[in-house]
């Protein structure tokens, strides 16, 4: 397959800015969106208000935005940064991290609870379905494009990223002739198709990983009671599953700061590990306890 979608979605007219909207920008919002909804969803079931909900939307959103341009900065590439610290607000620019949003949205998320009078472990079970719609959807705005591509290989699943190819862009000189097999015309110059190599699809992976992850915790959440289900559940479940599914991905995603002559792992391997054993141990903890969920408002927030 070759994968050459222009990630431009639509231009705005000159008379108001001209600005490119591309396919990332409008997908992002359907991930936030959709979290959000599903977050509403699970606060108001729980018989609080929607006021309550949309407390946690502007912070939340600006956790993501900051802990995800942060994290890709300090986590994939700190010398450079670090030297050019005015680099890392260009956001817009690409380059955001799963790992720094998953910290910075656990922080606000312990914000939250203690000041809505939630237990932690709850705050976690109620977002983790919204989360896990919302990096999902976000793979898909990487596809778009064409970034956070897989390792080389000669599988059936074998797709080529021309726009990602950038090294090998101006290279073919017969794009005019428009022979589609042996020269393509990306959004930003010509490439000879047949020396871009085929890849893994990492992004479609990791979309189909986090619709499982979806689906799957409406499902415990169903029939584990819905409002009756263990406490810490939901939350553990997330952490364990995407993380796992996020270190296994590792192996088929292109090196974005550590080797295989460097280390064992990747660097985002490294950085799922803690994330796998709290989630393990939150598991555990809802399983073996099997403290439902508070019920009424007047329950405290406790330290947990």
């Amino acid at each position: 397959m070759i994968w050459n979608i222009d990630p431009v979605f639509f231009s705005l007219p000159d008379f108001i800015g001209g600005r490119q909207i591309r396919y990332y920008g409008v997908l992002y919002a359907v991930a936030l969106m959709g979290a959000y909804l599903l977050w509403q969803w699970q606060i108001m079931r729980k018989g609080r208000t929607q006021e309550q909900a949309e407390r946690f939307l502007t912070i939340a959103v600006a956790a993501v935005l900051v802990g995800a341009r942060v994290g890709h900065c300090l986590f994939y590439n700190p010398s450079y940064f670090l030297a050019h610290p005015f680099e890392i607000i260009k956001f817009w620019e690409g380059g955001l991290a799963s790992h720094g949003a998953t910290i910075t949205l656990i922080l606000t998320l312990v914000y939250y609870a203690r000041t809505e009078n939630m237990t932690i472990r709850e705050t976690f079970d109620r977002f983790a379905i919204g989360v896990s719609w919302a990096a999902s959807i976000i793979r898909l705005g990487n596809l778009m494009n064409s970034e956070i591509v897989g390792r080389k290989t000669e599988s059936m699943f074998g797709t080529k990223f021309p726009l990602y190819e950038r090294s090998l862009w101006g290279s073919c000189r017969d794009c005019a002739s428009g022979v589609v097999e042996t020269c393509v015309e990306t959004a930003r110059g010509c490439v000879d198709l047949t020396q871009v190599p085929f890849r893994h699809p990492s992004q479609v992976y990791e979309f189909i990983m986090g619709m499982i992850i979806f689906v799957t915790l409406i499902i415990v959440d169903r029939v584990m009671g819905q409002e009756k289900r263990p406490l810490g559940l939901l939350g553990g479940l997330f952490l364990t599953m995407y993380f796992t599914g996020r270190f296994i991905v590792e192996y088929f995603k292109e090196y974005q700061a550590l080797t295989a002559d460097q280390s064992a792992f990747t660097m985002g391997q490294y950085l799922s590990i803690p994330f796998i054993l709290i989630g393990l141990s939150m598991v555990a903890s809802a399983i073996i306890k099997g403290e439902p969920t508070p019920t009424d408002e007047s329950s405290q927030a406790v330290t947990e």
